[in-house]
């Protein structure tokens, strides 16, 4: 049985960031739906994880790396919303995981882990985008209790093909006192029903 182990990043040594772009530019390679239509560099990695992992480091992201036997085998993030409307939600991205890890349930262990580090870290509602043809993350998304909350059709260009952009949503809980309004009238940035002639 391997040793698996979930980790949590905010710096990455030489090493990791091989192994991390070893596990992006594979998956990539092998048609994964993770926004890159070529396998990146380790360069474009490299920057990207600077980028990521500063986040993290003003508390504004978190970044999961599992290993399995010590090597960086899925990774995975969420990242707070940018402005001061949206700081109580973040995004779950660049869920993946190496081809030749699957079968070990490493992108479930990433998504949990994501999740239950959200909720402490005071995020309410985690979102995530996938593919309309990635039935298996949807499946496993819904399994932890995300839920369909919009679809684009045919939104995704990957070449000449199009493909659904589905959008998910998981509520983490509410801080004591908090009133949900949903789409009642009134209120800071209300207007009143438009009437047709």
């Amino acid at each position: 049985m391997p040793e698996i182990e979930l980790r949590w990043l905010s710096e990455a040594t030489d090493q990791l960031r091989t192994e991390i772009h070893t596990v992006v530019h594979d998956v990539v390679a092998a048609g994964g739906a993770v926004g890159y239509h070529e396998p990146p560099t380790l360069d474009r990695i490299s920057s990207w994880l600077d980028n990521v992992l500063k986040q993290v480091r003003d508390n504004n992201a978190a970044f999961a790396a599992v290993s399995v036997d010590n090597v960086v085998r899925a990774v995975g993030l969420w990242r707070r919303g940018g402005t001061a409307v949206f700081q109580h939600r973040a995004e779950i991205q660049q869920i993946m995981a190496h081809p030749s890890a699957r079968g070990l349930g490493l992108g479930q262990r990433v998504v949990r882990g994501l999740v239950n580090n959200a909720r402490e870290a005071g995020i309410e509602i985690l979102m995530l985008g996938v593919r309309g043809n990635n039935h298996g993350a949807i499946e496993l998304y819904e399994a932890i209790g995300f839920r369909e909350c919009g679809r684009m059709p045919n939104a995704i260009a990957v070449g000449t093909d199009r493909w659904d952009d589905v959008t998910m949503y998981l509520p983490l809980g509410y801080p004591e006192g908090t009133t949900l309004n949903g789409a009642k009238p009134g209120g800071l940035g209300s207007s009143p029903r438009r009437t047709s002639n």
